[in-house]
């Protein structure tokens, strides 16, 4: 099966359906690819958050469940379900005849390479997002032989992300180092006031914003630890969180505890944060490790400083005293001193927002992201042993 290298067909699959900053890049490359006229299929191996029907309403392309996982089955059933959604992606694979295969997770990497590779696609190309927590070194190793053996080349989020790859045991010429990008979030014609109002936000606060899933990576309790602290030189200094997960009893405990049920909301799972970011002040990353996080691009490109720990991929996007400010990780001393200093300097604030912005738009868009994209399916030689 020759390539044809003018608009190849592409397949991308990603391991479940939910709310998260892999799936918007896979959703987003899906459309950007679409757009330029090649043949797009996006395939996930389950629906987690009930997300098909809403998704595909609001896609140009096709998006496959594969329905290889049931949500409180036993594992025998979920084994058989997971063969069952093999099969369906092979039968995809042979009827469809992509020339092009990518996949977003390392589950989604081992599943599907040998399949791919058997089914003789003609560029294999799996990616690398950053840590993955609890996965455990026989898999990255079963991991980096078959991303070596199956692939043309794997890609990676970042220059820190491309160190974890080589460490796993992914040979170094086999890595491409990609940035994700976005569809800048626009927030033109919103009542600022009005979101700020719903949300119990005051004209005078200033509102800390973090986006992100309530676990053990993103460390929100840091921010959460870090409130009272702030509070006592600015009482008017409001924290919200979007996101949910198995944290959020913790988190909703840590915040009783410290009394600050007014000063601190948990806003939930959020398909779309648009209207929080337009509300916000500044952005804050607390988490432990990133890839390339997907909520930071989206809120630069609104304008908002950020406060972030200096951890893999963030301190490729954010450069100290230009973007925002860098903390170190699990520090709610070095997360206090930063909110005082914008809570302190709205001029400072707003420079590091306009700076934030013309960051994304010059260097993390989708177009850019894309298109270094199809310069690697269009160059990938097959090299190894590749069929």
């Amino acid at each position: 099966m020759k390539m044809d290298r003018s608009k190849p067909s592409i397949l991308l699959i990603g391991t479940q359906m939910a709310t998260g900053g892999a799936q918007k890049v896979l959703l987003d490359q899906a459309g950007w690819f679409h757009a330029q006229g090649h043949k797009v299929t996006a395939v996930f191996f389950y629906d987690k958050e009930n997300l098909y029907e809403r998704w595909q309403s609001n896609a140009a392309f096709s998006i496959i469940n594969l329905e290889a996982f049931r949500k409180g089955a036993g594992a025998l059933t979920n084994a058989i379900s997971l063969l069952g959604g093999l099969f369906r992606l092979w039968k995809l694979i042979r009827r469809e005849k992509p020339q092009v295969v990518e996949m977003f997770t390392h589950d989604t990497n081992m599943l599907v390479l040998p399949l791919a590779w058997l089914a003789g696609v003609p560029v294999r190309i799996p990616t690398h997002h950053g840590m993955i927590d609890g996965f455990p070194r026989w898999r990255e190793r079963i991991h980096a032989w078959m991303v070596n053996y199956f692939s043309h080349g794997i890609v990676a989020v970042s220059n820190l992300t491309k160190n974890k790859a080589m460490q796993e045991g992914i040979l170094a010429g086999k890595i491409e180092v990609i940035s994700n990008g976005i569809v800048p979030v626009n927030v033109e014609g919103m009542d600022r006031g009005e979101i700020r109002k719903q949300m119990g936000v005051g004209t005078d606060d200033i509102l800390l914003l973090s986006v992100g899933r309530l676990v053990y990576q993103k460390a929100h309790e840091y921010l959460v630890s870090a409130m009272p602290a702030v509070l006592k030189e600015f009482p008017n200094v409001k924290a919200g969180i979007c996101g949910d997960g198995l944290l959020r009893a913790d988190l909703e405990k840590q915040i009783q505890s410290l009394g600050l049920e007014k000063e601190i909301k948990l806003f939930g799972m959020q398909a779309n944060v648009t209207k929080y970011l337009a509300a916000a002040d500044v952005f804050v990353l607390p988490s432990r490790w990133e890839g390339l996080p997907i909520a930071l691009l989206e809120a630069m490109s609104v304008g908002l400083p950020v406060i972030a720990t200096r951890v893999e991929g963030v301190d490729e996007v954010v450069e100290e005293g230009v973007h925002g400010i860098l903390v170190k990780p699990e520090s709610a001393e070095e997360l206090v001193k930063a909110i005082l200093q914008l809570s302190r300097d709205t001029a400072q604030r707003q420079r590091m927002g306009k700076a934030a912005r013309l960051r994304v738009l010059n260097s993390f868009t989708v177009d850019r992201m894309c298109e270094k994209y199809l310069e690697v399916f269009e160059h990938s030689p097959g090299v190894g042993k590749a069929r």
